[in-house]
C-alpha cells in the first residue's frame, strides 16, 4: 500500500438539513486525466446524538468543516460506491473516524482495479455490522461492488452511490466540459440509473431489481438532488428498464 496526499477541497455548497437529522451537501469532482471534466457529487451526513456519520464523503473547505463541526462530532465514514472514496482518508486523519467499506472495494487512483491501493479501511462490512442504528446495507455484486444504505426512518431513506442518480439538470458545480459530456452520455435525467456505472461495472440484473423490494420513500443520491417522497415508484421504470437491458446483454 502506498499512501498518497489527500486531494484538496473543491468548491461546494452549504450543508442543508433535508430530513430530520439527515444533512446533504453538494460538491464537485474533477476526473483524472488530461481533459478537465468536472461534475457535481454529494455527501450525506447522518446525525445520531452528538455523532456524525458521513456517507459518500466529500472533503469540505475550512469554512465547510467549521459548519460540519457545529453539527456534532464525525465518528464514522461509510463508502457506498465502488468508484468513490477518495476523501475517506482525509476524514480518518482529521477526526480519527472509522472508515467502513463494502466487501473488497479497493482504494485506488483512477479506474484500474489492478492498481496499487493507497488506503485500507478500518472495517470491510457485509452489512451485518454498521455504525448506524436501524441501518441496512444492500450489496450489488458489480465490479467493483456497489452499496446502498437504507435508514429505517421517515418511512425509509435510501442513500445511493452511483447506482441511483437524479440529475434533472446540471448545476453550478459542473464546468462546461462536464455539462457537455454528462448530457451527451445520458447522465442528465431525473430518477436515472447511473449510465457510466451500468457500462463499466456491469451489475447483475437481479441485484438491481432487488432494490424494488426495499421499503423506501426517499433517495439521497451521490449524484443529483434528493428525491423526497414516492421515490421507489419514481425509480421503478428506470430500474426495470435497466435490468431488462442487462438481461438481454447477458443472453446475447
Amino acid at each position: 500500500m502506498k499512501p498518497r496526499p489527500h486531494p484538496a477541497a473543491q468548491p461546494h455548497g452549504p450543508i442543508a438539513e433535508v430530513l430530520p437529522d439527515v444533512f446533504f451537501v453538494t460538491g464537485s469532482f474533477r476526473f483524472p486525466g488530461f481533459l478537465p471534466v468536472v461534475i457535481s457529487r454529494n455527501m450525506t451526513i447522518v446525525r445520531e446524538g452528538e455523532r456524525l456519520v458521513l456517507i459518500n464523503s466529500v472533503r469540505l473547505s475550512d469554512a465547510g468543516l467549521a459548519e460540519l463541526d457545529r453539527l456534532g462530532h464525525v465518528t464514522d465514514v461509510i463508502r457506498l460506491a465502488g468508484n468513490h472514496g477518495s476523501d475517506d482518508p482525509f476524514y480518518k486523519e482529521r477526526y480519527g473516524a472509522k472508515v467502513w467499506a463494502l466487501g473488497e472495494q479497493p482504494y485506488i487512483a483512477g479506474f484500474d482495479l489492478e492498481a496499487t491501493p493507497y488506503f485500507e479501511p478500518d472495517h470491510r462490512t457485509d452489512g451485518k455490522h454498521l455504525p448506524l442504528a436501524g441501518a441496512r446495507l444492500l450489496t450489488i455484486n458489480s465490479t467493483p461492488e456497489e452499496g446502498l444504505l437504507l435508514l429505517d426512518r421517515e418511512r425509509g431513506i435510501l442513500i445511493a452511490g452511483d447506482a441511483l442518480q437524479n440529475w434533472a439538470t446540471t448545476d453550478a458545480h459542473f464546468n462546461g466540459l462536464g455539462r457537455f459530456v454528462s448530457k451527451r452520455f445520458g447522465f442528465i435525467k431525473p430518477q436515472n440509473i447511473g449510465p457510466g456505472w451500468l457500462r463499466q461495472c456491469k451489475p447483475p440484473a437481479g441485484d438491481l431489481r432487488a432494490l424494488l423490494d426495499l421499503p423506501f420513500e426517499h433517495v439521497l443520491p451521490a449524484h443529483g438532488t434528493p428525491v423526497k417522497g414516492n421515490a421507489r415508484e419514481l425509480y421503478r421504470s428506470a430500474i426495470e428498464s435497466a435490468a431488462t437491458r442487462l438481461e438481454r446483454a447477458t443472453k446475447s
